[in-house]
Formats: C-alpha cells, structure tokens, sequence
C-alpha cells in the first residue's frame, strides 16, 4: 500500500504491507519545481522488482536530487537509486542542422574516406594473392575446400531453375515479335546468343551475390560481432589471407562453371518453349542453336562471370571485415553486401559492354 501525504516543500510517499507492483501511485502534475519527494519505508512485508519499475516509472521525470529515502529496505533503495542515477529524457535532443555548404563538405569527406578504405582493402587482397603465389599466404585448405563446396556444387540447383526460367522467357517473348515475320525459328539463335552473351554471366552473379555474397558477409560479421577477427589479429594471422583469400579463390573458380551451366540450361529452356508451343522440331532447333554458338561471345560471357565473381566476394567481405559490434550490424553488412555487389556488377556490364563494343568483340 502506498500512502501520500504533502508536507511544507515535501511529497511524502509511504510504503507499507506488500508491494507487487499493481499500486497506483499518484504523481502531482504542476508545482514540483520546489517539491521534493520523500520514500519512506514503513513495515514493508514484502516486495518485488515489478515494485521498483512501477515507482521509477512514476517519478522518472523528478531529478535524483530532490528524491530522499527513509527506510527503505537495502535492497530497494540500491535499485531505486541506481535507476535514478542517470537523467531521463523525453526525447532525444535532435541533431543540429548544418548549413548547405559544410553538409556537402561532410558528404566530400565521408566519400574518401569511403574511397581510401575501400582501395586498402583492395590493396590488401592483392598483397595476399602476392603471397600465395610465393606460398606464404596464411589459410587452411580444408577451408578452401568447404567454401568451394558452399558456392559451387550446391548452387547448382538454383542456378539451373533460374537460367531455364530465364531462356523460358527470352524465347516467349522473342517468339511474340518474331512471329509476326513467320520467323519463329530465329528463337532458337536468340535465346542462344543472349545467354552466351551476357544474360547466363548476369543471371548467375545476381543469384550468387544474393546467395554467396550475403553468406560471405553475414559470416565474417559474426566473427566480427564474436571478436575472432580481433583474436586472428593477436595471434598475427592476416584476416585478408585467411577469410578473404580462400572465399575468392572459391568463387573465381566456381564462377566459369556455373556460367556454362547458365547457358546451357537457359538455351534447353528455350528449345522447351519451342518445340512445346511454336511446333519447331528439335533438330531444327539444335542446328540454329549450334549455328549461333559463337567461342567469342561465349568467351565474353565467362569473362564477365570472372569479374562479377570478384566483384561478389570483394564486396560480401569487405562489408563482413567492416561489420560493427551487434546484430543490427550484421543485418546492415549483408544487405550492402548484396545491394553494393549487384549494383557495381551492373556498372561493370556497361563497362566492359562499352570496350567489348569499341573494340569489336
């Protein structure tokens, strides 16, 4: 029970019987400027921590100052006081507006200094590839092996659905326009020389970088969170050779693969849609297919898949070795992992297309 009395400038809380927590406490609303509160302890039989946050909760907004104890049982008036140690606030205090100009000027630094720590931790994958080449970089092989397994063999699968879906497509909506011209036949040159060319290398790095890149990420953050990065670092163990290496090894090698295995299926998906609902015979459409199938559009399209590959792992690791200290911050690291991955992999498509198209390739 709790008794309320006003006494010259006090406010006098008694608590007596069983305190549970369900009391109702009254709390003046005006003219506790000059007030001060006053916890007096009067044949507690028992209470409970529910207790402590109802009282706190009711008297949060009074400073620790004016808030005096008489007793109270120990235990009570330690947790009273150490939750009124520090301040309340109704709301935090918004940050300052900056004007125009510095605003742009902190956006200029903060971008190099994005710049500057990206190009290091280039850099610093680059030194490890130079010391793997002399045989001192520092990484267990059963790690390579167990990773090569995650980004290759068992993406096999998905990849194959989405490059059958995808020539699927390309011949269905082809086959509307070429229709037209009687000249459904061409599907078959069309779903080929897309996949080969450059949809099988696109296909396939976005369902890595939403797979691989993500999965990269996401475990070294958790290292970062568990501070093992921190323990690699004291036992002087390179964090780029035994993380970053093995994971781009892995998926350069797995990416030329898979790639072949895109086009293949996207071109089988095509001739699905031809024969079952253009009526084309099956070796016509393998004869335009295999007519269409070009070593130098082939070769562009693995190229491709070379550089998305690094593009994913160098970004699923960065954002993983640069993860913060919680979960939230994993969370953070593998959606840039994936948004930065796909992003600069689209980037490099227009690129590399550019050159490709000025030097005739």
């Amino acid at each position: 029970m709790i008794a309320v009395k006003t006494k010259d400038d006090f406010i006098i809380y008694t608590l007596e019987g069983v305190l549970t927590g369900t009391e109702h406490i009254d709390v003046p609303t005006s003219g506790l400027d000059n007030k001060k509160i006053q916890l007096v302890g009067q044949n507690v039989d028992s209470w409970n921590t529910d207790f402590v946050i109802t009282l706190f909760n009711a008297l949060k907004h009074i400073p620790q100052e004016n808030i005096t104890y008489s007793k109270l049982p120990k235990g009570m008036e330690q947790l009273l006081r150490l939750a009124f140690q520090a301040p309340y606030k109704e709301q935090e205090i918004p940050p300052k507006k900056l004007p125009f100009l510095e605003r742009i000027g902190e956006l200029g630094i903060l971008f190099c200094r994005s710049v500057k720590k990206g190009a290091t931790f280039i850099c610093e994958c680059l030194s490890s590839w130079g010391r793997q080449l002399i045989g001192n970089a520092v990484y267990r092989s059963k790690d390579f092996w167990m990773i090569l397994a995650d980004c290759g063999p068992k993406s096999i699968l998905i990849v194959s659905l989405i490059s059958f879906m995808v020539g699927l497509i390309l011949a269905f909506v082809g086959a509307i326009q070429l229709k037209t011209f009687g000249a459904q036949i061409y599907v078959a040159s069309l779903v080929t020389i897309g996949m080969t060319r450059i949809m099988g290398a696109i296909m396939t790095g976005v369902i890595m970088a939403g797979r691989t890149g993500a999965s990269y990420a996401a475990t070294i953050g958790t290292m970062q969170v568990n501070e093992e990065l921190d323990a690699l670092q004291t036992m002087g163990i390179s964090r780029t050779d035994f993380l970053v290496l093995p994971r781009m090894n892995a998926l350069l090698l797995c990416m030329p693969i898979l790639i072949l295995l895109s086009d293949f299926m996207g071109i089988v998906g095509g001739c699905f849609v031809c024969v079952l609902f253009w009526d084309i015979p099956l070796s016509e459409y393998i004869k335009y297919a295999v007519n269409s199938f070009y070593l130098t559009n082939f070769l562009v399209g693995v190229f491709h898949g070379i550089v998305f590959g690094l593009i994913i792992a160098l970004c699923g690791c960065y954002f993983g070795v640069n993860c913060g200290r919680n979960a939230d911050s994993v969370g953070t690291a593998t959606t840039n992992a994936v948004v930065y991955a796909i992003v600069w992999m689209i980037v490099m498509t227009g690129i590399l297309t550019a050159v490709c198209e000025g030097l005739g390739v």
